[in-house]
C-alpha cells in the first residue's frame, strides 16, 4: 500500500464517518432492533459503496477494517453527539 493510496483511504473514511453520525444520532433515539434501528444502521450501506464506487477505492481486503471501523465510529459519535444534546438541552 502506497503513501497516496493510505492517504486516499482515510480520505474515505472520514467521508464514511462523517456520513454516519446523523444515522448514529437517529439510531439513538430508536427503540432497539425496531426498524427505524434497523433502518438507521443499514440506510447509509449504499451511499458507502456508491462513495467506495465513485472514489475507485477498489475491493481489496485490507480496506475493510478501516472502513468498516469508521462506519461504526461514525455510528458511534452520531449516538454520543444525541446524548450529549440531550443532556445539554435538559
Amino acid at each position: 500500500m502506497t503513501a497516496g493510496y493510505f492517504q486516499h483511504l482515510m480520505e474515505v473514511a472520514v467521508a464514511v464517518m462523517v456520513i454516519n453520525i446523523p444515522f448514529g444520532w437517529w439510531r439513538y433515539g430508536t427503540r432497539r432492533f425496531s426498524l427505524s434501528w434497523i433502518l438507521a444502521i443499514h440506510l447509509p450501506v449504499p451511499i458507502v459503496i456508491a462513495l467506495r464506487l465513485v472514489s475507485h477505492l477498489g475491493w481489496q481486503l485490507s480496506t475493510f477494517p478501516v472502513m468498516i471501523g469508521s462506519f461504526f465510529l461514525g455510528q458511534f459519535l452520531g449516538g454520543r453527539l444525541h446524548r450529549w444534546w440531550a443532556k445539554r438541552n435538559m
